[in-house]
């Protein structure tokens, strides 16, 4: 008599959001991300080139890596250069989750609901007006509790605004997937 062996049960694959960012700021943002909502299939690759990013270099990234069809590609990116927008856009299979002026706003609106036209110096001076502590690349325990106390009323915040006009957020898209995750 043979031994029949014992099927084993499919393993579920969780999928793994690609994070392309370019610079330290937007890591740090998606590192807190990931530690706040516990999420170990967030992979992220940051500071991309700069602003350089195409279609081939994603490609080649994800060529060596293992992935599934429940996998997602984000673009996080400021907009405020010249046709960084246009660039992105020529990016397939990709959710753009873009800031303009700059990932501050979406820090600042975690802090008031602003409307008016801006620019990055702007929005970094009204964040050491409200946390004389901040610096670029650096989530600190006081910004930390406010993007999470504020969460909400940041992404609330955030889809009243017309994207991609100055001021706009669309980082909200990734954070509200996170939280239905």
């Amino acid at each position: 008599m043979s031994r029949s062996r014992a099927k084993r049960k499919k393993r579920k694959m969780n999928p793994t959001y690609w994070v392309f960012c370019e610079g330290e700021t937007e890591e740090a943002y998606i590192n807190f991300l990931k530690s706040h909502f516990r999420l170990p299939s967030i992979q992220i690759k940051a500071k991309v080139k700069g602003n350089s990013i195409n279609q081939n270099y994603i490609a080649q990234y994800l060529k060596g890596a293992f992935t599934t069809s429940k996998d997602q590609v984000f673009l996080l990116y400021d907009i405020d250069a010249p046709k960084m927008l246009d660039r992105l856009c020529k990016i397939e299979d990709c959710e753009l989750l873009i800031n303009n002026p700059c990932i501050e706003f979406w820090f600042l609106l975690h802090y008031k609901n602003h409307k008016a036209v801006c620019k990055e110096a702007f929005c970094i001076k009204e964040l050491k007006n409200r946390n004389g502590k901040y610096r670029k690349g650096i989530i600190d325990d006081q910004l930390l509790e406010k993007l999470v106390d504020k969460m909400d009323k940041a992404i609330e915040r955030a889809k009243a605004l017309d994207s991609p006009k100055n001021p706009s957020s669309t980082l909200y898209r990734l954070v509200e997937l996170l939280k239905e995750a």
